[in-house]
């Protein structure tokens, strides 16, 4: 078959039903073709940033790879931030670059670049294709690279008059390659270790969710009576927000880490890039003398920024109930009685303190996120990217399901619009919440054309302060001349000040606004039954009020 026919054949043999999209003139070939493919949907996006957050969003909730075809080097270039985002957050992605004509590629003509170039440091891998011989070899191998652990996004950039050849191909096989069995050698050693600790503590990573680990986590934990903690921002939900061992999310500071841990006497971190952090802070996030077990698919993050008592590598799941049922601790019942004795008194805390600050608009960010938390619909899922207020939303949230709460490490803005759409049209039966912040909503404000053309029903809740508070906040901290003097330069957000009202006009999604903390709780209950995108504008207090 031709080399068109050849790329459509192997990604419905991978199971791409949906390639997300923004076609220019190296596309033509693809947009085509694919007038002869119904079976195959293109999904637009008007700026390729929304088109690879999209991606990231669908590849997550439908739990395979996303496809998606950019264009030349500007299109790599826009793309580039949710590449970095799914590169740390291990989103499997392939990605399909049209490169000009290699007729005139050495006149340098418009549009072309050095995709691979581009692409290499956000992406596991990138290729350029020469031969049309080598295009299904080069998309079978970027299909398996991009799901192995650590999974990301791999990119191929294919020159548009490769795709045009009338010359015949041949199209290798999909090669099923079974996944890591458990973790053999030191599991014992390691259960004995975690076992004779008096203050055991487990990290959950965002490998957890991932592989579908979370219960066999629980039955650790229980098994051991520890205390568990969330990676610092975490993904998803590797551990049961409402569970009495959970103690919530470690902050993402080396020397915070390190006092959370200087508490116990032995650790389990699993599925974890330990540690990331933010802000810099001296020292080692790891205290001395603290035994560490760590478990992860990829052995380079065994021991990758110190020293472990036992390393396992394998399939989560499976080795964790392997040291599950090698657990025999007679104090474990003891231990999670106090532990969540204390979680119930913190998490009661955090309540009172919000339910206590609800009122009118502007509202208090953690009474906002309070409102939203209690206002969500049974089985919703939340796709966070609103920074200060994202951090209350962590203290309030108690989701269980795995898939629950999406999030990206990555920290590219512009994500999260994107990323809801995606959600949504991978797993229409569940309602999704896309929490964001004026800031962060900008930067990826073209994915709400796409969430209107395709009616996906999300409901975008921006957190309006008028203003990079996190920035105000974190110069606060420094003691320099900003927070002296009250003047904050490049970080306010008004003159004009965004008017979500009528950006729901320009991309004709329905607004609402909210006059109370009370009223946007109602609002978020009111998307069970969306039948079409809303924004609802959330109007809360800023740095200093």
């Amino acid at each position: 078959m031709r080399p068109i026919e050849a790329l459509l054949e192997i990604i419905r043999d991978e199971g791409v039903t949906r390639i997300f999209g923004n076609p220019g003139t190296t596309e033509l070939p693809l947009m085509d073709a694919l007038v002869e493919a119904p079976d195959l949907e293109y999904v637009l996006g008007l700026q390729e940033g929304s088109v690879v957050a999209m991606a990231d969003g669908y590849a997550r909730a439908s739990r395979r790879t996303a496809f998606v075809s950019l264009h030349v080097a500007a299109g790599v270039a826009n793309g580039m931030i949710g590449m970095l985002n799914a590169l740390r957050s291990r989103t499997p992605m392939v990605i399909v670059a049209g490169q000009q004509d290699r007729r005139h590629l050495l006149q340098d003509p418009m549009l072309s670049g050095d995709l691979v170039g581009l692409a290499s440091a956000a992406t596991k891998f990138a290729f350029e294709v020469q031969h049309a011989r080598d295009l299904p070899l080069v998309l079978r191998r970027a299909f398996a690279l991009a799901a192995r652990p650590p999974a990301g996004p791999v990119l191929i950039s294919v020159p548009m008059d490769l795709l045009e050849e009338d010359v015949d191909v041949a199209v290798p096989a999909r090669s099923p390659v079974s996944g890591p069995g458990p973790a053999v050698a030191g599991v014992a050693e390691a259960a004995a270790l975690l076992a004779a600790a008096e203050r055991p503590v487990v990290i959950a990573g965002d490998g957890v969710g991932r592989a579908g680990a979370v219960q066999a986590l629980v039955a650790v934990a229980e098994g051991l009576g520890a205390t568990v903690y969330h990676q610092p921002m975490n993904d998803g939900i590797d551990f049961p927000g409402g569970h009495p061992l959970y103690a919530g999310m470690l902050a993402p500071r080396n020397t915070a880490i390190r006092e959370t841990l200087a508490e116990h006497d032995a650790a389990l971190i699993v599925g974890c890039h330990a540690f990331m952090p933010h802000h810099y802070t001296p020292g080692s996030a790891v205290p001395d003398g603290l035994d560490i077990v760590q478990i992860d698919e990829d052995p380079a993050e065994i021991g990758r920024n110190f020293p472990v008592r036992h390393g396992l590598t394998g399939d989560l799941a499976a080795t964790l109930r392997a040291l599950a049922d090698r657990l025999d601790v007679p104090s474990a019942p003891d231990r999670a009685q106090r532990i969540g004795a204390a979680t119930d008194e913190a998490r009661a805390a955090v309540e009172s303190a919000a339910r206590d600050a609800y009122g009118p608009v502007p509202m208090d960010p953690g009474a906002a996120a309070h409102a939203v938390a209690a206002g969500l619909p049974a089985d919703a899922v939340v796709v966070e990217e609103a920074i200060t207020t994202g951090l209350r939303l962590r203290a309030v949230l108690r989701q269980d399901r795995p898939g629950s709460y999406v999030h990206t490490v990555g920290g590219g803005l512009g994500w999260g619009i994107g990323a809801a759409v995606g959600t949504r049209l991978a797993d229409p039966d569940r309602p999704v919440v896309a929490v964001l912040g004026d800031g962060c909503a900008m930067f990826g404000l073209q994915g709400l054309w796409s969430a209107a053309r395709y009616e996906v029903p999300v409901a975008f809740v921006v957190m309006n302060n008028g203003e990079y508070r996190t920035l105000k906040d974190t110069l606060d901290q420094s003691g320099g001349a900003s927070a002296e003097h009250g003047r904050y330069v490049g970080m306010d957000l008004t003159g004009p000040a965004l008017d979500w009202q009528a950006a729901g006009r320009l991309f004709d999604i329905d607004t609402v606004r909210p006059e109370s903390a009370d009223a946007l709780r109602d609002a978020v209950a009111s998307v069970k039954d969306l039948t079409r995108p809303l924004l609802i504008e959330a109007r809360i207090t800023g740095h200093g009020r």
